[in-house]
This record gives C-alpha cells, structure tokens and sequence, in this order.
C-alpha cells in the first residue's frame, strides 16, 4: 500500500451552529491546519497515489479566505470538515482539522 500526506494551512471564519450557548456561535476565524491522508494499492499512470497540488487547490480553493459556513452545507464543526475532506478528495481515506493550538479532530473511513 502506497500512502501520501499533505499538510494545509488555511485561513478562514465560521460559526457554529449549537444546541447550548457558546461563544463558538458567533462568528470568528481560525488558520485551520488541515492534513489530508490518501492511499492506493496502485500508483496511477504518473507514479503517484494522489497529486499535491490537486489536493491543495481542491482544499484551498474551497475554503482558503471564506466564512465556511456560506460554502459547505452543513454545520462547519472541524469533525464535519474532517468528513468532507475525505469525501471529497479522491484516495483520501483520512483526515486530521486543527482549528487552534490544543482542538483538533479526525475522520477516517471505515
């Protein structure tokens, strides 16, 4: 199996949408730190399991510089972004959001 890794630094706001009071709820940015994973058992035609850079303007294209919210359908918790990350990017199998110093979260496939 062939694994790949690309780290990400994005700057981008959001708010929360939560069942309890939180300062979370109001708008605010973070520089999400952003490590998308992916594996073949197979590199493709060009030697590799997935493009860098393919991965990068996917990801930063998306989300670089927007409040999250008006771009992806669903409350922008870093679990959620986790999740569309590796729907989105072909290969991509796992996910890890930092949203500050001490928060992070994960999403991998089953």
């Amino acid at each position: 199996m062939y694994y790949v890794r690309k780290r990400l630094e994005v700057s981008a706001a959001h708010r929360l949408d939560l069942s309890y009071e939180s300062k979370c709820t109001r708008l605010h940015g973070h520089n999400w730190i952003i490590i998308v994973e992916c594996r073949a058992k197979e590199l493709n035609a060009d030697g590799m399991v997935a493009d860098f850079t393919l991965i990068k303007n996917k990801i930063m294209n998306m989300l670089d510089h927007t409040v999250i919210n008006d771009v992806l359908p669903f409350n922008p918790t870093a679990e959620n972004i986790a999740r569309w990350v590796v729907e989105t990017i072909p290969s991509c199998y796992r996910c890890e959001v930092q949203e500050s110093e001490g928060n992070m979260a994960a999403y991998e496939e089953d």
